[in-house]
């Protein structure tokens, strides 16, 4: 039960839901026992009113028996003073004040725990965003995209569904069972034993029904987050799959994998369905056995109250097995809703593969060089960089080329730490990089990559992305930088225009454009540029480049570059091969060379 418990801290503080709950609910629980306690009453004024007889108003005493007596006196007396209907308007009154006062405790009781639920809900997927925001750049590996959609919504939901929807069942009807319990032994100790003893049959015949849900949710939960997974492959790969004509192909698997889950769902569903009928059916049958020995009791003399009683008795009875049938239901659902909240800790819990050092130390500012000092990593076991050795000097600009798969955007991704060497060190003016804070380090730089990420947002929000008390001047002199005021200002409504799903309104020059923007109004003293403009046509290349030389003037700029002709002018271009640097120079001394880089030269159009 510990991701039980783990889902109810999310529920805190509780001292401003449980007294008041509490209280409300022991009100509802004495409120519905004076309900039904009222129907003994409301037969004998019925059908036995002439038995019913003056007696001395009895003495206070904080006792059930002092409750009865003083009922009993005063309706004997309302009804030698007023008559029988009297009698009876008095009795029906209270029925229909205790009814009402335990439905009023009741309905402010739900108020409170739907508070709870909500705040616990929330916190809830609060923290999912807060972890999946903080995901490493490769994710965690053999995760799904899937998987983690599924356990933000479905897993999420399921939660709320039955575990959280199972709060009231849990903390008052166990209340109920109590309170009618303590009834039903106050009436009649010999016959309530009996049901006693049938009862645990019934909890074990539902705990062996409920007992395989656990595993069968499991199933059902990973194969809606495949279901997930298939969606998000149709979406982002719509042009693929009609390029290729493979609808088809892709309904015949995700056809597989629907019909998987809708038979696995089938069987938690029939599984958690047969747990209603089955209590109901051991409760029917206590209460027949219950009903028996009673009437056994009664042949012989020995049952000990009258028939209104007994009747009385019998309704408090079939009250003790509502909650008890709602429990055993209940128990079903949480079975079913723990398997949810396990994945979802599952998530919350994956290790951070980039972590802050306890005494990580601040980084006031870029003073002096960048050092990537014997740098090793690998994917997997298979090595991607190589004992990588070079310096950046602060007002520089470094280019990386190589062929593809050479380990140029993983040498760039090492910088800011979307991951960490394994071997070797980065060191920013002369500390290494997993010294200091990350945020500190981040700041530092300014990123833009090959596809530029844009927002569902308006043009202002995804240039001011991240940053606070941006003004609409400051947004424009960084678009103007970025050579994208033009196209920005005969949009219809402007800066204020939303882009769109990813920029989706946007041609890939506007996109990357508006994404240089960003970072110009970041204004930060390190660019990483990952192949800015390899996918772009010449006209948009050319605004785009123009927007980078403006951007990287008087910065330190580390380019990973495809199109060679973008990087002639750099301080140093470094040519990797196979994760190794075979060639280090300017572009001129690289040429003369007649290695990798000149060949790389030779292949692309330079005029």
């Amino acid at each position: 039960m510990s991701t039980f418990r783990r889902i109810l801290q999310y529920g805190k503080p509780y001292g401003r839901y449980w007294p008041p709950y509490l209280l409300l609910s022991i009100l509802s629980v004495v409120f519905g026992i004076a309900n039904y306690a009222l129907l003994g009453p409301f037969l004998t004024v019925l059908f036995e009113n002439e038995t019913i007889t003056v007696t001395a108003r009895p003495e206070f005493a904080f006792s059930l028996d002092w409750v009865k007596a003083y009922f009993s006196w005063l309706l004997a007396d309302t009804i030698h003073s007023g008559g029988v209907l009297r009698g009876l308007l008095l009795v029906s009154l209270s029925l229909v004040a205790a009814c009402f006062m335990a439905d009023l405790c009741r309905y402010l009781s739900q108020r409170i725990l739907v508070s709870l639920k909500t705040r616990m809900m929330g916190n809830l997927r609060d923290d999912l965003f807060r972890k999946i925001a903080a995901m490493p750049v490769g994710g965690y590996g053999e995760t799904r995209k899937g998987d983690i959609l599924s356990s933000v919504s479905n897993d999420v939901s399921e939660v709320q569904n039955s575990i959280a929807g199972s709060f009231h069942v849990l903390f008052r009807e166990p209340l109920l069972v109590i309170g009618f319990l303590a009834m039903l032994f106050y009436m009649s100790p010999r016959l309530t034993l009996v049901s006693l003893i049938a009862l645990p049959l019934s909890a074990l015949v539902i705990t062996r029904i409920t007992r395989r849900l656990r595993a069968e949710s499991v199933e059902t939960q990973s194969l809606m987050g495949r279901i997930l997974s298939h969606f998000d492959e149709a979406l982002s790969g719509a042009r693929i799959i009609k390029a290729f004509r493979a609808e088809r192909y892709v309904g015949e698997r995700f056809t597989q994998t629907n019909d998987a889950h809708r038979r696995s769902l089938r069987r938690v569903w029939n599984r958690q369905e047969l747990a209603s009928p089955t209590s109901e059916f051991l409760g029917i049958t206590i209460g027949a056995m219950v009903l028996f020995y009673g009437g056994w009791l009664n042949l012989h003399g020995k049952l000990g109250m009258s028939w209104e009683s007994f009747i009385v008795y019998i309704m408090f009875y079939w009250k003790v097995l509502e909650p008890a049938k709602a429990l055993s239901n209940s128990y079903a659902q949480i079975r079913k809703g723990l398997v949810s909240g396990e994945r979802i800790f599952a998530l919350l819990d994956a290790p951070a593969r980039i972590k802050e050092a306890a005494d990580a130390l601040p980084v006031p500012g870029f003073e002096k060089d960048i050092e990537y000092r014997g740098v090793t990593f690998s994917y997997g076991g298979e090595p991607v960089l190589r004992d990588v050795s070079f310096t950046l000097p602060k007002g520089k600009m470094v280019a990386i080329v190589g062929p593809s798969g050479a380990g140029k955007s993983t040498l760039a991704d090492l910088l800011p730490r979307f991951r960490d060497v394994e071997e070797g060190g980065i060191l920013l003016d002369g500390n290494d990089i997993r010294s200091l804070r990350l945020d500190d380090l981040r700041s530092l730089m300014g990123i833009v990559p090959q596809e530029a990420v844009l927002f569902n947002d308006t043009v202002f929000g995804n240039i001011a992305f991240g940053r606070e008390n941006v003004t609409m001047e400051q947004v424009v002199s960084a678009a103007r930088i970025a050579n994208a005021h033009e196209f920005i200002s005969r949009m219809e409504n402007g800066y204020l225009t939303n882009i769109g799903e990813g920029g989706e309104k946007l041609s890939g020059g506007q996109r990357q454009r508006i994404a240089i923007a960003r970072a110009v109004l970041k204004n930060p003293p390190i660019l990483i540029l990952d192949e800015a403009t390899s996918s772009l046509d010449t006209e948009s290349e050319r605004l785009v480049q123009e927007a980078l030389a403006s951007l990287m003037q008087n910065r330190t700029s580390l380019v990973i570059a495809h199109r060679l002709s973008t990087i002639r002018h750099a301080d140093e271009i470094i040519v990797l091969k196979e994760g190794a640097i075979v060639e280090r120079g300017t572009h001129d001394e690289l040429v003369a060379k007649g290695g990798l880089y000149s060949h790389l030269c030779s292949l692309q159009d330079f005029s």
